[in-house]
């Protein structure tokens, strides 16, 4: 799926028509409901006078394939009581569980143009959403984070149900380090700090500087694909072998992998503890995907895909996608 200048709405901020989705769509959230995957897209629109802002779109496929887009946006700044934090940078970078009631938690980051916050909204039916603001609240509102990946079961049905281990819900979350927080409702997330004593296993740098007390529960490696950054992937998956995380890292010759061009995003996998999520059991050597595609390759960022949204679907596993920030790609597998 590419940009289109068909999707059209007033946006309430500028207060006249915007084609919201004109310049590049990318890093999707799926779930799949009544029969369907539906797709949850951060979208940019051209730049103009007014400069650009990312929103979240909505559609829909009998197939996992081909996608019927929604004419406007579905969360998006507005002059509401987030409006601080999401304008004029936006919304971006959803990922979608629900909980064993039915109601979907949307983790997303929202960027003023200069610092990104992890919030967190909901929804009955993907369409009307309620924000709730940053999911950390207090000492943490004004430092940066993103990328909230909930630890959830995969159901036979599509489901992505959000499930507690040991009475908390877990996230993996960060784009520098991964780390980790609990939660009693999906709503107000407590970060999971360092034992006394402890030390980061690797040194910190640029954002995780400002954290140096909670704990990396997955850190970069030098000498690797994922030298310089690591982030979440979709929803981690909870099983009887262990929490599957699919990640996402960038990569810098210098101080990484030399064979990959300078900030390659490629996408690789690790295995927690199903009782201990911070505890990492396996990750493997190197990536299982990089950009090999032309629209992989050259975009509104060079060199990359980051994937966001995995949905069990009609027997088969669906991996969707961001390819160079500009376009929505899938993977596809059986399920085994």
């Amino acid at each position: 799926m590419g940009p289109s200048p068909v999707g059209q709405f007033l946006d309430p901020i500028l207060k006249r028509p915007v084609r919201w989705e004109e310049k590049d769509v990318f890093n999707p959230a799926v779930v799949v409901r009544q029969g369907k995957v539906y797709m949850l897209y951060r979208a940019e629109n051209n730049i103009d006078t007014f400069g650009k802002a990312s929103r979240i779109g909505l559609a829909s496929s009998t197939d996992g394939v081909h996608f019927v887009r929604e004419e406007e946006p579905v969360l998006y700044p507005a002059n509401d009581a987030q409006k601080q934090y999401e304008w004029p940078g936006g919304t971006e970078d959803p990922r979608v569980v629900e909980d064993a009631a039915g109601t979907y938690y949307m983790t997303y980051t929202a960027y003023d143009g200069k610092l990104a916050r992890l919030h967190v909204a909901t929804s009955p039916d993907l369409r009307h959403w309620t924000k709730y603001g940053s999911v950390f609240g207090g000492q943490y509102l004004d430092k940066w984070s993103k990328s909230g990946s909930i630890v959830s079961r995969y159901e036979a049905d599509g489901r992505i149900v959000a499930t507690k281990i040991k009475g908390k819900y877990w996230m993996y979350w960060g784009d520098t380090q991964l780390w980790l927080a609990t939660s009693d409702d999906l709503i107000h997330w407590t970060p999971l700090a360092m034992a006394p004593g402890e030390k980061p296993p690797v040194p910190l740098r640029a954002q995780a500087r400002t954290l140096p007390h909670l704990k990396v529960v997955l850190p970069t490696r030098a000498g690797r694909f994922d030298s310089d950054l690591v982030e979440p992937g979709p929803p981690a998956m909870l099983t009887d072998q262990g929490i599957r995380l699919i990640y996402n890292s960038r990569n810098v010759p210098a101080i990484g992998d030399k064979s990959l061009p300078e900030g390659t995003y490629t996408a690789a996998q690790a295995l927690f503890d199903k009782d201990d999520p911070s505890r990492l059991l396996q990750r493997t050597d190197t990536y299982f995907m990089r950009p090999d595609k032309p629209y992989e390759q050259t975009g509104q960022v060079n060199q990359v895909v980051f994937l966001e949204g995995l949905a069990r679907f009609k027997f088969t596993w669906f991996l969707y996608y961001g390819t160079a920030d500009s376009k929505i790609a899938v993977a596809t597998r059986p399920v085994e």
